[in-house]
């Protein structure tokens, strides 16, 4: 090995060997490679779980919408309920990034039209397969979508509200253990039920086929909104 400095009898300074890592430096430094690498796990695993909230209060049975009646009739598997399926969704990170992505697909894939104009009725409850839809056809592509992904359809509760403008129009309610979360047609934002703005009517029942009352609210004639 070649002498650093100096060699012997030159009478000058030998260089001095390198110091010593402190104790456990190296620890520290592993430790904050992890820390780091923690991190950048946690970033990449998507948007957070939503803040829990509280389920929408129900009252007693109701009749849906005549539109939704036509709708089972040409679709009566869409309409029955499977009770030995769960109520209510375990809500974790992978569940919520499905519910945001379908609800953004859905909403970007399909073209508002009224069903008059659509259809050349006032009200038609179908799927939007031609990408034209209003808003009850978008929430029915939502659940079929989010069904195929192997959600239980028990839990996906098609719902009557008033609007922002006072017209009735139609969402989706998912049913979770951190409460119940709107998908519309209206945001690409999944909302808690209570921040949306809307007056809630009525929903599908989870127990069979009637539908339940939501909040004591009045029943709109139809859903014909886009």
């Amino acid at each position: 090995m070649a002498r650093i400095g100096p060699g012997p009898g030159t009478g000058g300074p030998r260089a001095r060997p390198a110091a010593a890592p402190e104790p456990g430096a190296g620890l520290v430094l592993v430790g904050a490679i992890l820390m780091l690498g923690g991190a950048t796990t946690q970033a990449r695993t998507g948007p957070a779980l939503p803040e829990e909230g509280t389920p929408v209060e129900t009252g007693p049975a109701v009749k849906p919408v005549a539109a939704w009646n036509a709708f089972c009739e040409r679709m009566p598997a869409e309409c029955t309920v499977n009770t030995a399926e769960a109520a209510f969704i375990h809500l974790d990170a992978a569940i919520w990034r499905t519910l945001t992505s379908v609800n953004r697909r859905v909403n970007a894939r399909i073209k508002p039209i009224t069903d008059q104009a659509h259809w050349g009725v006032i009200d038609r409850w179908d799927y939007p397969d031609d990408g034209f839809g209003d808003c009850e056809d978008y929430q029915l592509l939502k659940r079929r979508m989010l069904v195929e992904r192997g959600l239980p359809r028990r839990a996906l509760r098609m719902t009557v509200v008033i609007d922002d403008i006072g017209e009735g129009h139609a969402v989706l309610m998912v049913r979770t253990d951190r409460g119940d979360f709107i998908l519309d047609n209206k945001t690409n934002t999944v909302l808690p039920w209570a921040r949306t703005g809307y007056s809630y009517v009525k929903r599908e029942g989870q127990d069979g086929t009637r539908w339940v009352s939501l909040n004591g609210g009045a029943s709109p004639v139809t859903t014909a909104n886009r």
